[in-house]
Order: structure tokens, then C-alpha cells, then sequence
């Protein structure tokens, strides 16, 4: 599968803080700071044609010194690079492609430093198979064209030439990985090119992503919500995709972590809600104590099955354990997702996935679903009643009491928060008729206004387009009524994560 055409763009940025883990044990800190994308690492070699260094002095050891500069730029971002040199005969390929293969390398940037053979690239990227970005990288925008023709010697004139021919190997290489079925993306432009490099970050963004994932083990706590089913996933196609590794998690196992919370504990959970939430003069001193308790126990959980996600629901009998499990949960899921944990509710594992893709961006990522449409001021509320990520509130995160939960049973504590005004990203995971996964895509603003004070989470967003045309182009798509929600515009990252897992990025704009 090729990766589609992606258009270049400069990514709008938003910087979050993480409220760093609080009240919790060493081994539970290294879990709950966990979602981190480091280890990702990424090959990258420059081509040439080796019939060149004899004819022209100087030529190879310019081209060297660019790809220095290349490498450079991809470690100032964050990547692990290993690199594999200057492939300048079909020789030489092979023992690039080993290098890459050894080091298990995710992704490779192939850097087109002069005119190269296609049979010097073909082996390595073919012998490797991992997705390849090709740099057509210029040492310069534009070559000063009066000073180069006052070079006057036609042979040195001929190599400053070759070390700014890029564009002449890339039709040949694209001819070759189209021929050979190589997923592949091109970015183009010159050594000092900011828009060329902020594609680039955006490419070892995704490849972060994509990493983490593949590392992630998600919780599976209870039971799907019954009759939900555009909810209910096949894990076993979560796991190909994404490479989620899934804990099916027992009830009886957070009660028993939960009998076992120690008073000490407790009191500190207490006072982290007060740090972390407003905390409602409304809220029972009971109430409060029943979430500290549970607070803990998934804390404890999480670090026991080393947990980078969970989705969650139950019920239980009127009155037993396990509803009061459940209907204290909603604080501590919330304190696991604004720590990067993210905390689906209703089972929605897919949704645990999507949430996660945005934390792993630093974007956050959290639990919505469509609440109801203004069609005065053209607007769309999403927001829920569960999990939230207090990372990216604007204002005040609230702790309320909810008389009822609607649609569950059972009373308890509630998040209250609306997303930070700004830019914004939905992002939903979609199971597709014939057995595929996709992302749905739509980029928006928060905007400030009233918003529903009944102890949910919601806020109020615009579209570039209608909000009429949003919800039915949204809806077409086929996505489970959540999606998860995060600060900044990230459509083009996202693009480029379902391109490194070879699937479909659809973007409603």
C-alpha cells in the first residue's frame, strides 16, 4: 500500500503542561509517566553515484557534509538516528540495509544527495521494510546563478551543479518503489528550508506515535455498555494495527487493591483532589473518601499491569462492592488521563486508542461524545460524563456531585470542565465494514460561551464548515458516537500516522 499525497503544512503547535504524578509510590511514578515515545529509531543513508568522486573534487566530501547537517537536524528532533552513510554503489546497499535491520530500525529517511542509481536504493529500503520519507533536499533555495557562471571552468561548474540535482533521481526512485509496491512520501526543498523541516518533525512525530503504540498495554476493565454496539471492538484487529497489547482486567482484583489501601494514602488522594479539582462545598466528605479509596486502587492497579491506557465499565448489583467501584471511579480516571493514562469509559476501547494517539502528541485527548447542536451560533457541543483530561481545562476542573448518572446506575462524583479555547482536534478510531481500521480526522476551535453546568464535561466548538454539514460528514464516516478531543491542530501528524500503519486518514473539512 503506497501512502497517499500529503500536502505540506507547518504544524500550529500548542504547548501543554503535564501536571506531573503526585501521592503515588516510585514504581507507580515510572508507570504513570509512562506513554513516552522515546527509543524511536530511524535509518537514514544519502545516495550518490561513485563515478562522480573521481571527476569532480570536492563534490563527495560537500555531499557529506549536508548529510551531516541532515542527521543533525533529525537528532535536535528527539530521533534515535542511525546512520548507514553514503550508498553510492549497489555494493554497498546490502550492508546498509543490514545495519538498519539489526538495529531495528521503525522508519528510514533516504536523503538524495546528487544523482544516484535506483539499484543502489531499491535493496535497501525492499531488504529493510519499514516506510522510507525521501529527503530531495537542495543545499540552497535558489543557486546564485551569477556567481556560478563566473566559475568559468565548465567541469567545476559541473559538479556545484550535481551537488543541487535532487530533483533529477526522485522521479527515477518513486518510478522504482511504485513499480516495487513501497509505501514512500517525498519532501522537497533545500537544507534551511523551515517548511521542509517541519515536515519532517511531523514525520518523526507519527513515527513516536506509531512507536509508542506498539509498546502500549492497555486495560480492559468490566464489560462492554449492553446494546452499545457501535462500542463493541475487535481486539485482535486493535492488536495488528496498532500493536496494543491488552490486560483483561478482573473486578475482584481492583476491589482487593482497593481493600488494601492504607489510611496514609487515602488522605494524601484527598489532598491531591483538592490540589488538581475545585472541589464542590456540595461534595460529601463520604463521597470524597469513596473516589480517594478507588483513586488508589487504580493507581495501584496500573502500575501492577503496567498500564499506558484502559477502558472501563460496569455495573453490579444494587448495593455490593463492585457498584461502589464504579460509581466512585470517574476522579481517579480522570488524575490516570491528565497523567497520561488515558481513561475511556463505556468500554470504548477504541476510543482509549484515540485518546492515547493524543496524549502521545501532547495534545491530550479527552473522552467526548456529541451533546447537542446550536444552530443560532453554529455550533456543536461534545463533552461526557466521564473521564476528562484535566491537562487541557480552561479554567477550573470541577468535582461535583451527580444525584444520577445518566444511564448507569448509581450516584457519585463527576468531572465538570470545558477544553481550553483554541485550536482543536477530534480524533476517532474507526472499525470499517470489511475488517479495517481508520482514523477520522476533523480540526476546530473551542470557543468561549455558555456552556451545560450538569456536572459533565462539554464545550463549545466551530468547524470551517456548517455545523449541519459537520455532524452528517462525521456521522457518514461510520466512527462509535465517542471520539476524544485535543488542543491544537494536528491533522497533518495524524496523516502521517496512518501512513506508517498503512491506513486510511480521513479528514472532515
Amino acid at each position: 500500500m503506497i501512502i497517499k499525497k500529503m500536502r505540506i503544512a507547518v504544524l500550529c503547535l500548542v504547548g501543554i503542561i503535564l501536571q506531573p504524578v503526585a501521592l503515588v509510590t516510585a514504581q507507580e511514578t515510572a508507570v504513570l509517566e509512562g506513554g513516552s515515545a522515546d527509543g524511536l529509531k530511524v535509518g537514514i543513508f544519502a545516495i550518490g553515484l561513485d563515478t562522480y568522486w573521481d571527476q569532480f573534487e570536492g563534490l563527495k566530501e560537500n555531499l557529506l557534509g549536508y548529510h551531516k547537517t541532515i542527521c543533525d537536524g533529525l537528532e535536535g528532533l528527539g530521533a534515535e538516528v542511525v546512520d548507514a552513510g553514503l550508498v553510492d554503489h549497489p555494493s554497498k546497499a546490502a550492508a546498509a540495509a543490514s545495519l538498519f535491520r539489526q538495529s531495528e530500525v521503525e522508519m528510514i529517511f533516504l536523503y538524495v544527495s546528487t544523482y544516484a542509481l535506483s539499484s543502489t536504493v531499491l535493496p535497501v529500503v525492499r531488504d529493510v521494510g519499514v516506510p522510507v520519507v525521501v529527503l530531495s533536499l537542495q543545499p540552497v533555495a535558489q543557486l546564485d546563478y551569477e556567481s556560478f557562471n563566473a566559475l568559468g571552468d565548465r567541469g567545476l561548474m559541473t559538479g556545484r551543479w550535481l551537488e543541487h540535482c535532487q530533483a533529477c533521481s526522485v522521479p527515477e526512485i518513486a518510478s522504482v518503489f511504485n513499480r516495487a509496491g513501497i509505501p514512500y512520501e517525498i519532501v522537497t526543498g533545500f537544507l534551511d528550508d523551515q517548511e521542509a523541516w517541519a515536515e519532517i518533525e511531523e514525520w518523526v512525530q507519527a513515527g513516536r506515535v506509531v512507536h509508542a503504540m506498539r509498546q502500549n498495554r492497555m486495560g480492559v476493565l468490566g464489560h462492554y455498555y449492553q446494546g452499545m454496539l457501535d462500542v463493541y471492538s475487535d481486539m485482535t484487529l486493535l492488536t495488528t494495527t496498532f500493536g496494543t497489547h491488552f490486560e483483561l482486567l478482573e473486578m475482584c482484583e481492583l476491589k482487593a487493591l482497593r481493600d488494601g489501601v492504607e489510611e496514609d494514602r487515602v488522605q494524601a488522594k484527598l489532598e491531591e483532589f483538592q490540589a488538581q479539582f475545585a472541589v464542590s462545598p456540595e461534595c460529601e466528605p463520604s463521597e470524597l473518601r469513596r473516589a480517594a479509596l478507588t483513586s488508589c486502587a487504580l493507581d495501584a492497579l496500573v502500575a501492577k499491569r503496567e498500564l499506558g491506557s484502559m477502558a472501563y465499565y460496569y455495573e453490579g448489583q444494587p448495593g455490593n462492592d463492585y457498584e461502589d467501584i464504579v460509581t466512585s471511579i470517574i476522579a481517579g480516571n480522570t488524575l490516570l488521563t491528565g497523567r497520561n493514562v488515558p481513561v475511556a469509559g463505556e468500554c470504548e476501547i477504541k476510543n482509549a486508542h484515540a485518546m492515547k494517539i493524543l496524549d502521545l502528541l501532547g495534545a491530550g485527548g479527552s473522552f467526548s461524545e456529541f451533546y447537542l447542536t446550536d444552530f443560532v451560533e453554529d455550533l456543536v457541543f461534545l463533552g461526557h460524563d466521564g473521564p476528562a483530561h484535566f491537562a487541557i481545562a480552561e479554567g477550573p476542573v470541577g468535582l461535583v456531585p451527580l444525584p444520577v448518572f445518566h444511564g448507569k446506575p448509581g450516584k457519585g462524583l463527576s468531572i465538570q470542565m470545558s477544553v481550553q479555547n483554541g485550536p482543536v482536534t477530534l480524533l476517532s478510531v474507526v472499525h470499517n465494514p470489511g475488517g479495517t481500521i481508520s482514523l477520522l480526522v476533523a480540526e476546530g476551535e473551542s470557543v468561549p460561551g455558555p456552556v451545560l453546568q450538569i456536572g459533565n464535561t462539554n464545550s463549545r466548538y466551530q468547524f470551517p464548515i456548517s455545523a449541519k454539514d459537520f455532524v452528517n460528514s462525521w456521522a457518514y464516516a461510520g466512527p462509535a458516537h465517542h471520539c476524544a478531543i485535543g488542543v491544537g491542530h494536528w491533522a497533518e501528524v495524524l496523516r502521517k500516522v496512518g501512513g506508517l500503519l498503512g491506513i486510511d486518514v480521513l479528514i472532515v473539512c
